[in-house]
Order: C-alpha cells, then sequence, then structure tokens
C-alpha cells in the first residue's frame, strides 16, 4: 500500500469539535481540509486558523479557534441540519449562519481559587477543575474582561484560600457582578468590597455566601433594554449570551410573526422576545415559571400600556392546553436545554397558523420539532446561530406553519 492511500483529508468537524475522515477517524485540533498524514501527523489546509488566544487549548472556554470564518460558520450551520436531519425534518429554507464576532459575550461565569500560592481568575481547564488565569480573553466584552485583574487584587488581599464563582453580565448601567462561594464577614471586608465595586464603577455587586445573592452595592436599579424597554435585572437571570445574537434572533421571530396580533411567548424568561414583539397593534402574553424573571417583566409589561402581558405559570407541570393555544395568532417558544416535549405536544394539537421556536440545544429542540411536524407542522426554515464564538455550543431559530 502506499502513502498516499492511507492519508485521509479532514472533512467535516464533529459536535465536540474534532476533526472528522471520511472513513470516521477523529483527529483533534483539527478543521476541514486538512490532512491527516500515514503517522499520524497533521498537515494544515486552507481553513486551518492561528489560534489568537495564548490559552486555546487548555482553557475550557473554546475549543474551536482553529478554525477560520468559513469553517466556523460552516459548523455551526452543520450542527442544526444534522439535528434535523436526525429526527428526519427538512427544513424548506437554510438560512446563513450567524456567528457573532469576537469580544462579544456580554455575560460568562468565572471562577477563582488559590491556586499555585496565588488567586486564579479565568473559566476551568477543558474537562477539569483547575482553572486557566486569564491575562487575555478575545471572546469576552472588554468591559468584563477588563474586571479580571482587579478582581484577582482584591481576592488576594482577603488572605486564606479561595473558591468562589464569579458571574458576570454587561447591564444597563454597567457590569453586573455576582460572586458565589464567599463569606464576607466584618466591616473591613464588607468596606474593601463595596471599594472595589465603587472603584470599577459596578452596576451591581452581589456577594452569595450560601443563603442566596445579597446585593453589597446597587446604586441605582440594574436593567437590561430588551425590544426597546428597560427591564430589572434580578442577580442570575438569563440573559442571550451575546447582543448582537440576540437581535438576530429577536429579527427572526419578528419577520415570521409579523401580522400575528396575538402571540403567546412560552418560556419567555425577562421577555427578550415578548418586548421585541409587541407593538402597536400586537399584544403579547409573556408566560414563564420563575417568579423572578416573571416579577421583572411584569413591571417593566406596565409601562408598555398592555403590550406585554405577564403570566405566572410552570410549562412543565402546567403546559398551556390546546385551547389556550388556539385563542393566539402566534406562539414564540423558547425553552432551556432540555426543550419542551409536553408543550410541543399540546402546540401540535392545536389550530395557530405559525410557530417560531428558539433553542439552545439542537438535539432537544429536534426531538420537539419532530413531534410538531408530525402533528401537521412544516418546517419552513431555519436559521443557526453561534452567539458562542469558537465554542461547540450552538442555538438556533426555527418557523413552523401550518
Amino acid at each position: 500500500m502506499s502513502l498516499d492511500q492511507t492519508r485521509e483529508e479532514i472533512v467535516r468537524v464533529a459536535a465536540k469539535g474534532d476533526g472528522v475522515t471520511a472513513s470516521g477517524r477523529h483527529v483533534a485540533m483539527a478543521a476541514p481540509g486538512d490532512t491527516l498524514e500515514p503517522d499520524g501527523t497533521l498537515t494544515h489546509g486552507l481553513h486551518h486558523d492561528v489560534p489568537p488566544c495564548r490559552h486555546f487549548g487548555t482553557c475550557g472556554a473554546c475549543q474551536l479557534q482553529h478554525l477560520d470564518d468559513e469553517a466556523l460558520a460552516g459548523f455551526v450551520t452543520d450542527r442544526v441540519v444534522h439535528a434535523a436531519a436526525g429526527q428526519g425534518l427538512e427544513p424548506a429554507v437554510v438560512a446563513p449562519p450567524h456567528v457573532s464576532p469576537p469580544r462579544s459575550r456580554r455575560r460568562a461565569t468565572l471562577h477563582a481559587a488559590s491556586q499555585g500560592g496565588k488567586v486564579a481568575v479565568g473559566f476551568r481547564e477543558a474537562a477539569s477543575h483547575r482553572i486557566v488565569d486569564m491575562t487575555e480573553c478575545h471572546v469576552l466584552v472588554p468591559e468584563l474582561f477588563a474586571l479580571v485583574a482587579p478582581l484577582r487584587q482584591v481576592l488576594a488581599r482577603r488572605g486564606g484560600r479561595i473558591a468562589a464563582d464569579i458571574a458576570m453580565t454587561l447591564a444597563d448601567q454597567g457590569v453586573d457582578l455576582a460572586i458565589k462561594g464567599l463569606s464576607v464577614e466584618g466591616l473591613a471586608e464588607t468596606e474593601a468590597l463595596i471599594d472595589f465595586a465603587r472603584a470599577n464603577k459596578l452596576a451591581r455587586l452581589s456577594i452569595d455566601g450560601g443563603f442566596g445573592p445579597e446585593s453589597q452595592w446597587e446604586p441605582e436599579p440594574v436593567t437590561i433594554t430588551l425590544g426597546g424597554t428597560p427591564v430589572g435585572l434580578p442577580p442570575g437571570a438569563f440573559l442571550q449570551a451575546t447582543a448582537d445574537g440576540e437581535a438576530a434572533l429577536a429579527a427572526a421571530a419578528r419577520e415570521w410573526l409579523a401580522g400575528a396580533d396575538t402571540v403567546a411567548d412560552l418560556f419567555a424568561g425577562l421577555g427578550t422576545f415578548a418586548f421585541a414583539l409587541a407593538g402597536d397593534s400586537v399584544r403579547v402574553l409573556a408566560v414563564e415559571g420563575d417568579r423572578t424573571a416573571h416579577f421583572a417583566s411584569k413591571a417593566a409589561g406596565l409601562r408598555t400600556g398592555g403590550r406585554v402581558l405577564a403570566l405566572h405559570r410552570d410549562l412543565y407541570r402546567n403546559p398551556m392546553l390546546t385551547d389556550e393555544i388556539d385563542r393566539f395568532a402566534g406562539v414564540l417558544l423558547d425553552p432551556p436545554r432540555a426543550g419542551a416535549r409536553e408543550q410541543a405536544e399540546r402546540l401540535a394539537a392545536s389550530r395557530v397558523p405559525r410557530v417560531a421556536y428558539i433553542s439552545c440545544n439542537p438535539s432537544s429542540w429536534a426531538r420537539d420539532a419532530a413531534v410538531l411536524v408530525a402533528g401537521g407542522y412544516r418546517l419552513a426554515e431555519l436559521r443557526p446561530v453561534g452567539q458562542f464564538r469558537w465554542s461547540t455550543h450552538v442555538e438556533l431559530a426555527s418557523l413552523f406553519v401550518r
């Protein structure tokens, strides 16, 4: 056998980020167009890029920095299309993918721990509890990354062992910072944290020592503007990872549900899509099971003149019934990663003409989509979205019509 006969080209990237040959061999850090040589080495092709971050390969936040933009977009599309195909679904239209640019992620959870005689702050290593002590990051918005060094300093000055999770969100007023696993004892420690919050112009600083987050610093109520409406932002509330990704998903929902004068937004959260869809002639019912998110959207909805009404309801335990769904001209469905099988079954039995399904998990989406199609819906369009740039985490927007 000649050497040429044993050389294999990488033809795609698998769901966990490995390159795959036509024969099914998986190769770490390989891009489409690379060549796997007979001795196991990899010859880089046109789609293999130089990773921009020194931490790539160690930090668990990114798996795909070795792909160029074309290959990265292809991966995002393939993940969504393959999930649909796995359930026998063929979308009439697959739109070009939306991939968020570098340094655009506005929310993230970092970790801090005493490590090697100092305090390390960053993401965890892949498949490890060890923390990568970040000196650069190409995914976080600059406002979030700018806090890494000050956090390292203020935590190091406390002394003792540190083990904390740090949730960071860019809100309207600045960075909302919530630290979990940190005990604050005495006036000196409290004042040091407040000085840190003031010096770094935080929108809010919350500490969770084991009994839930308690605000230590919040000069004014923290909000996030959704669809032009400021909405109160509870500590730890879910928010789309990037502003541009949110805009892409909301644009799809508005396009697909245009003309629907009544819309049910199921698993509405803070109202990301409810406020984007509401208008002078459009009324939206925002249904959410989490109480803090519900009350935030309800308070904001009161300022819309009735365009957004909020309903507290656990859609897992008590999904909307078919006769309730039939009262609406359109439905927006945006469940957590587990999907919404029970709600999908009731939607499948309804007469609502259009369903816009937003998902952060192609696998659970495909399962629910098959239920809708079996009930008589047609998968009219699929839009892949990669908000978590260089990550294997992929999202999507989809339209189902009767």
